[in-house]
């Protein structure tokens, strides 16, 4: 039986931040989460915008949004206030981009108007480590990471679901730093990236909706980790890792099926489905504040 090898895609380099709005100094998230150096950007949750037919990228030291026009290539600031705004996710129920906010918590943003407005900042009274990334459920289920500074020196991060009711659970609280994360299509099953443990960790739900038998999806290498996920019509994983500039494309199963190469930097951080097949792949290469596109062999779930 021949052996079936692992395709290799390297994406192309669609656009770039200009540099009217490259700002180089340090912040807080600099001095926090780089040590100190001095950013001029750092690029961070894609989300396409169906009814805009816009590309939105968040920049967290900053606290900008920017959205982009697929066509022109060129770039709107939107909103720029006091957070650190990392994942995005389309809210379709609501119309609204969701933003998991390092600084402030949950928000959500008119993307017309520009408007913000903070869905959840504690739980129980307590403030939040520190959010990272989130996906938005059919049923507008609200799940995301709340990385704060964790790792394998101290797995506490938590992963948390806000109910359409705006009840609030949480659904883990051992996790060595967890990141990007993803439904499956029969939202039976929930992906999330733990970064410094280098995995993707696989969490189905009873009934109820409780967590069954957590186990790890996949598992990387590298100094990094797995940060940002996608999902495809065919229940394909896909998982960019933030110093490797790549995106690995895993079967349901968990087989690796293709990888995608980053030509512009090895910060792969996060990506999403756009185009008006959401057929397009884009990723975020955050240290050079690029974006790269794949056109895909079939339609992503957003």
């Amino acid at each position: 039986m021949p052996i079936e090898r692992i395709s290799i895609i390297t994406s192309e380099r669609w656009t770039s931040l200009p540099p009217e709005f490259r700002r180089l100094g340090t912040s807080e998230h600099s001095e926090n989460q780089k040590r100190g150096r001095e950013l001029d950007s750092f690029l961070e949750g894609p989300v396409w915008v169906p009814h805009l037919s816009r590309l939105f990228v968040t920049d967290i030291p900053y606290g900008r949004i920017f959205s982009i026009n697929p066509e022109t290539a060129a770039w709107t600031l939107v909103l720029e206030y006091d957070g650190e705004p990392n994942g995005m996710a389309w809210n379709w129920h609501t119309k609204q981009v969701v933003i998991a906010d390092f600084k402030q918590g949950i928000l959500s943003l008119d993307p017309q108007t520009g408007s913000l407005t903070t869905l959840v900042s504690r739980f129980h009274g307590e403030r939040l480590k520190g959010p990272n990334d989130l996906t938005v459920s059919r049923d507008g289920s609200i799940f995301f990471t709340d990385q704060g500074m964790t790792g394998l020196h101290d797995p506490t991060g938590r992963v948390y679901r806000i109910h359409p009711d705006g009840r609030m659970g949480q659904i883990l609280a051992n996790g060595p730093s967890p990141n990007g994360l993803i439904l499956s299509q029969d939202a039976s099953t929930l992906f999330v990236a733990m970064t410094r443990d280098n995995s993707i960790w696989h969490m189905p739900f009873y009934k109820d909706g409780s967590v069954q038998r957590v186990g790890r999806f996949s598992s990387y290498y590298g100094i990094g980790g797995p940060d940002g996920m996608a999902l495809d019509e065919e229940g394909n994983v896909f998982v960019a890792h933030s110093t490797l500039g790549t995106v690995f494309v895993h079967r349901a199963n968990g087989e690796l099926l293709t990888q995608i190469k980053s030509p512009a930097g090895a910060s792969t951080t996060n990506l999403t489905w756009g185009g008006e097949s959401l057929s397009v792949l884009y990723i975020v290469e955050s240290e050079t504040a690029s974006i790269l596109r794949v056109q895909w062999h079939c339609r992503g779930c957003l």
